[in-house]
């Protein structure tokens, strides 16, 4: 599978309070929860995204709490993957759990800027930019399967039948 989208670029250490803040958390809406993504970072950001983009970003994207509605609000956005050097753990797997796309790619943010153009070759782990191609990993195995149905609820009901 192939995704193409525009690159919304962020540091190293965004945790999940940047990416959702407390104060958006009183609702279960997860459109409503999607039109605060990011706003510990840039409130606007939910208005710069369009169906399809990427989040790329540093190390260690993710941290801080285990609250399931960064990924959520990222998924609802929009967002086609999240790509960055490295995950928290929680996060990674609230993400696969959610069917949101983690991959993880060294020193991606060295080579990327907001707006940039972002071609993802799941299939064969690459990320293509406009003048260099980038080896990437993806989630395999049972996580793939996981992501592929949507989430870890779709995924079990799948296994029931």
């Amino acid at each position: 599978m192939k995704l193409k989208g525009k690159a919304h670029v962020f540091s190293d250490d965004v945790d999940t309070d940047a990416i959702i803040p407390g104060a958006y958390l009183r609702t279960t809406d997860v459109y409503e929860l999607a039109s605060h993504c990011m706003a510990g970072i840039d409130e606007n950001f939910p208005k710069k995204v369009n169906l399809g983009d990427f989040i790329v970003a540093g190390e260690n994207f993710g941290c801080g709490s285990s609250r399931e509605q960064a990924p959520i609000s990222i998924k609802y956005l929009g967002i086609s993957a999240i790509i960055a050097e490295s995950f928290a753990r929680i996060f990674y797997r609230n993400s696969i759990n959610l069917g949101v796309i983690p991959i993880e790619c060294k020193n991606i943010s060295k080579h990327v800027k907001t707006g940039d153009l972002i071609e993802l070759d799941l299939e064969n782990k690459k990320i293509i930019l406009k003048d260099i191609v980038l080896e990437c990993t993806v989630p395999t195995g049972k996580a793939k399967e996981i992501i592929d149905l949507g989430g870890l609820i779709n995924y079990a009901k799948a296994q029931m039948g």
